[in-house]
């Protein structure tokens, strides 16, 4: 097989590190790093968040890797670096054809980027080079140069067809013996991913269940009566059934903007405390949402500034809360009550929230951790903060594939999709649940925004 020249982009390093390895393929295909990239990393360097991360481990490999050579060109040179695992080299010019723009950097960089991919498409003349690249707009730029592109190989087929509720039809006598029952002796075609069932009659009977330990737990309306706001969907109840049986370590949940995720989790969660069964909710929201200057969290003023924004989700869902909790001789719209009550909230079920970058060297105990916005947070994140869980506690990740406001993920690659994968398998460790919740329940506005603008694009 012919080695290829990969020429990499800076998001695809920021992006995980460990995609150098996966490109370089014990040293099959050779890596380029243009100069260029070398600045953008440079000037992520003291972020204090996973891109910061990752450019200091990236520092930290060319640190240790040894100078093979400087190969001097006209209008050029060229730095080999190498290790047992991996070969880079290093392209600088001597004179830039693009004139930086402060104003448009971004694409003054993206452009000086391809400007090293030409180079590099003659230095290694004989070998198939290509820019490998996130970034639609940088691979357009390579293209017009007549530079083949490729983004990061998450394509497609990577990520299953998820069957999370299934639909099976049945007779109506094995109704009332379904409770407790175990689900291959109804569904031969079982599978792990099938936490929850749709069992249908042709005479009209209908139950929806969860599967806890392989038995079926049928839905009951008494399930949240508890609960002081209740589900209002079925799929809305299976997720918080799931939650309530305090039986599942991990839950997964895919789901829309509006069809609220994040106040189930939190109401179920403050029910399981009121039952003694854990002391405190850990709220949990990546900060990376723009990586323009100015708009990163990193170059706000102190902690509880620069999350304030990210933890608006959690304060809307608690001042819902609140106004359920009062009662109308209490002035349910004066915001004075209903801070007051949000505070009480708070203490009564040690609400606390974190961000990624203070979870290191923290180990998490009794706590119900609601990982939101997951879409957003890459695999090293997903890593980081489930590890500091104990067995004391329970995960649930939320997140919408729909709105991805990372610029370094995809639908394939962020750390919702990478736990949504694990569902279709059975884990020693820990037992999961995992649903998609379509269906948004925020009133008239969001069902006319779904029905005027969502179109439904294959992608």
């Amino acid at each position: 097989m012919k080695e290829k020249v990969y020429v990499l982009d800076t998001n695809i390093i920021l992006q995980n590190l460990q995609n150098l390895y996966k490109i370089s393929d014990n040293k099959t295909n050779h890596i380029v790093i243009p100069e260029t990239v070398l600045l953008e990393l440079e000037d992520k360097k003291k972020l204090p968040n996973e891109l910061g991360y990752y450019s200091r481990e990236f520092a930290r490999l060319l640190a240790k890797m040894k100078i093979k050579e400087v190969d001097y060109k006209l209008g050029f040179k060229v730095v080999k670096l190498f290790n047992e695992e991996i070969n880079i080299d290093i392209i600088a010019k001597d004179v830039y054809d693009t004139q930086i723009e402060q104003i448009h950097i971004s694409e003054s960089n993206d452009k000086r980027i391809i400007e090293v991919a030409s180079i590099a498409q003659e230095y290694y003349r004989g070998y198939k080079t290509i820019f490998l690249s996130l970034d639609v707009y940088a691979r357009t730029f390579a293209l017009f140069k007549g530079i083949k592109t490729e983004t990061l190989h998450d394509d497609k087929s990577m990520v299953p067809n998820f069957n999370f509720v299934k639909s099976i039809e049945l007779d109506s006598s094995l109704f009332n013996s379904l409770e407790n029952k175990d689900i291959t002796s109804i569904d031969k075609d079982y599978e792990m991913e099938n936490f929850a069932y749709c069992f249908e009659s042709t005479d009209g009977n209908i139950e929806y269940a969860i599967i806890t330990n392989g038995k079926i737990d049928i839905l009951k309306e008494n399930d949240f009566k508890a609960l002081n706001v209740k589900p209002v969907n079925i799929k809305q109840k299976l997720f918080t059934k799931a939650i309530l049986t305090n039986l599942y370590d991990l839950l997964v949940i895919d789901a829309k903007a509006g069809s609220g995720k994040t106040l189930m989790s939190v109401v179920s969660s403050m029910r399981l405390i009121d039952l003694g069964l854990y002391d405190k909710i850990v709220y949990v929201r990546n900060s990376i949402e723009s990586l323009d200057k100015g708009a990163d969290v990193g170059y706000l003023s102190g902690n509880d500034e620069k999350f304030r924004i990210y933890n608006m989700a959690l304060q809307d869902t608690l001042e819902f809360i609140a106004k359920k909790h009062l009662k109308k001789s209490e002035n349910r719209e004066n915001q004075e009550s209903i801070d007051s009550k949000i505070d009480e909230l708070k203490s009564r079920y040690c609400i606390e929230t974190l961000w990624p970058g203070e979870a290191r060297g923290r180990t998490l105990s009794g706590a119900i951790v609601i990982m939101d916005e997951w879409q957003n947070s890459s695999e090293k994140t997903t890593q980081l903060i489930l590890s500091r869980l104990d067995e004391s506690c329970m995960a649930i990740v939320i997140g919408s594939n729909r709105q991805i406001d990372n610029l370094y993920l995809n639908k394939y690659n962020n750390g919702l999709t990478t736990l949504l994968k694990q569902t279709n398998e059975s884990h020693p460790e820990l037992k999961m649940f995992a649903i998609e919740l379509e269906k948004a329940v925020r009133g008239k506005f969001a069902q006319f925004t779904e029905r005027i603008f969502e179109k439904k694009v294959e992608n």
